[in-house]
């Protein structure tokens, strides 16, 4: 949107953690951002263009408070403002910050104006934001300045191309670009911490492949319905790029230990090396380094240091669990934020769940029974039954 002083509107991306990394290594990194950013703006068929000067991303286009929106849900950007890019002359920023700022401030309100130069020559920042500060409180009458805790701030940057005055930074995820680290299969459920544990994944830069047990019979009616729905919602975080969903059927598991009479207080361990086992053999076909869990330490039976020292034992590729030590609480918190949490999920119920479940399973015990279980051939049972279901910017998009 252009005016009397030729400024116009555009977005700015903050990255944090990519300055940190070497040249060559944050070039590729950049690069990997503003393919993702491409896509995901590309999806939601927002044209733009990018400009790169050091430490920010411009990005140009018809609707920047649209895509402001698409973008600040892509890992690698720790915030992002709409701005008014003007010349570097004081005098074209000082009538953009008027003008912003009029129509926030009123007569009795308290405000602060935030700049930085790139320029180490001509007026200091702190000289600047006096200077911009007076042509606001000269044009809008009954202001005062606060500069611990105003009503309103205003932000300028003068960099070597011009001036960019903005009053708002939405914040982003921040970690590292989708597809710099690698791809890992995530054990994905109906529950709340399982797609917690996979979108922290993605904030590190891995691509995802979830894969999620149907229990069949053994889970409540609404289990199945509820894991897809995670996938789904997942699916929003790397916009413009499918995530795929591997949904595996695990009945004839629980099937055969009813059959065999196996002690009930095993029943979690073996289901979860069970887990583990598929998601192992599945791996090499997905092209993926690590198996990622939602298991916390000591929230239920299963997931005491005993019991997770046992289930470990039946991967011999890394198992990776970002929330290990977070309250429950505060994934909760997590998954209100990222936008998994549900309410009022349904029937989520595991039939198979045991009354006392073992805290500390012996693993010579729990081989043992794998053996007279004959696991290997379950395990090979499920692979070979397999359906796969693509999710793309939020929706279901195919079924097979």
């Amino acid at each position: 949107m252009n005016d009397t002083t030729g400024s116009h509107k555009l977005v700015m991306v903050r990255y944090g953690e990519l300055f940190l990394k070497s040249e060559s290594v944050k070039h590729h990194f950049i690069g990997m951002l503003l393919r993702n950013i491409g896509k995901a703006l590309t999806a939601s068929a927002l044209a733009y263009h990018f400009e790169t000067p050091r430490g920010r991303i411009l990005i140009y286009g018809n609707y920047p408070d649209k895509i402001a929106d698409v973008v600040s849900r892509i890992f690698g950007i720790v915030d992002v403002s709409v701005c008014t890019r003007t010349s570097t002359r004081l005098e074209d920023i000082c009538t953009a910050a008027i003008s912003l700022a009029s129509g926030n401030l009123i007569e009795g309100m308290s405000f602060a104006v935030r700049a930085k130069r790139q320029q180490k020559t001509g007026l200091n920042s702190q000289e600047l934001g006096t200077r911009i500060g007076s042509a606001i409180y000269d044009h809008i009458p009954g202001l005062h300045v606060d500069l611990d805790n105003p009503d309103y701030e205003l932000f300028v940057e003068i960099r070597d191309f011009g001036g960019l005055v903005y009053d708002s930074r939405v914040a982003a995820p921040g970690g590292l670009p989708w597809g710099t680290q690698g791809r890992v299969l995530a054990l994905l459920s109906s529950g709340i911490d399982s797609p917690i544990a996979a979108w922290l994944m993605m904030k590190r830069g891995c691509d995802i492949t979830n894969l999620y047990l149907d229990g069949g019979r053994w889970a409540g009616t609404d289990v199945t319905r509820a894991a897809i729905e995670n996938h789904r919602r997942l699916s929003r975080w790397c916009a413009g790029t499918p995530l795929s969903l591997v949904i595996a059927n695990s009945e004839p598991l629980y099937d055969r230990m009813d059959q065999l009479r196996i002690p009930p207080r095993y029943r979690c361990v073996i289901c979860k090396r069970f887990m583990m086992r598929v998601a192992g053999q599945l791996m090499q076909k997905e092209g993926a380094l690590a198996i990622v869990t939602g298991e916390n330490l000591g929230q239920v039976a299963s997931q005491t240091l005993a019991n997770l020292a046992v289930i470990s034992k039946a991967a011999d590729v890394p198992v990776l669990r970002p929330l290990i030590t977070y309250d429950k609480e505060e994934t909760i918190t997590l998954a209100r934020m990222i936008g998994t949490f549900d309410a009022h999920p349904g029937d989520l119920a595991c039939r198979a769940v045991p009354r006392m479940p073992a805290t500390a399973a012996g693993l010579e015990i729990i081989e043992e029974i794998e053996r007279k279980m004959a696991i290997d051939e379950i395990v090979a049972a499920t692979l070979s039954g397999m359906r796969y279901v693509s999710a793309l910017n939020c929706r279901i998009v195919t079924e097979t």
